[in-house]
């Protein structure tokens, strides 16, 4: 049990940091065409909308609450000296936890049942595909049988994440939780290592830029109405428009 531990909860946080670090460093690199998730959309539409929208809003909402537990664990354990707050951050995490869990089946179905999207997917967007609906049952398993997940988070993983990230790892209050908690920790650490070989790397770059970048400017050469009118005759010639 003790080299289960040592290897899952210690050797395993590690290999899958330095791979991600390295692999995403690389990709950036030497493949940087590839770095960002290329767009489904044009392909298919209104699957995507029922898939990405309560994927996208619940992934946000549940990563959002992890990282501000690992960053200020007091301020949570602070917020959850209400019971009505706590009830509050129970209850939504769950509800974003579910909507996450809806938006990745509608966007599996969508994957593999639509001729088009057939053609774009590869082996490992299956297995994205299934390592995040399994974290994401587990997660919401571990948020049902183990109630107010977000204290003992604070004050059992945090001080691990940190012992791992300063090199000085400590499993001796995790190595004694259930297999269940295990198995999320381990399906987290098995994600981020294989984040760039996947399009998972695309949330490195978000497109931020897009907010302060000025609108872009078309100029139009053609008649809107010749182009439109439907006896305007095809032609193989580019248009000469901007």
């Amino acid at each position: 049990m003790d080299a289960l531990n040592n290897f899952f909860l210690i050797a395993l946080p590690y290999v899958a940091l330095a791979v991600f670090l390295i692999g995403s460093i690389y990709r950036y690199t030497y493949k940087g065409f590839q770095f960002s998730s290329l767009s489904s959309q044009f392909l298919e539409g209104r699957k995507l909308f029922y898939g990405s929208v309560p994927f996208h809003w619940g992934i946000l909402f549940i990563f959002t609450g992890h990282l501000v537990a690992f960053l200020i664990p007091r301020g949570i354990l602070a917020w959850n000296s209400q019971p009505l707050r706590l009830m509050i951050l129970e209850i939504s995490a769950f509800i974003f936890g579910i909507s996450m869990l809806v938006g990745l089946i509608n966007l599996l179905i969508r994957r593999y049942t639509t001729p088009r999207l057939r053609f774009v997917t590869n082996k490992m967007d299956f297995v994205i595909y299934m390592l995040l609906i399994l974290q994401t049952i587990t997660g919401l398993w571990i948020a049902y049988n183990f109630r107010w997940g977000s204290s003992w988070f604070s004050t059992l993983l945090v001080p691990y994440l940190h012992s791992i990230f300063k090199l000085q790892p400590d499993i001796s209050a995790v190595s004694l939780l259930p297999w269940t908690v295990k198995l999320h920790i381990i399906g987290a650490f098995t994600i981020i290592g294989i984040v760039p070989f996947s399009r998972l790397i695309h949330f490195l770059v978000p497109p931020i830029n897009y907010i302060w970048r000025p609108y872009q400017q078309v100029r139009w050469y053609w008649g809107r109405r010749k182009v439109r009118s439907p006896r305007t005759p095809w032609s193989l010639h580019r248009p000469k428009n901007n």
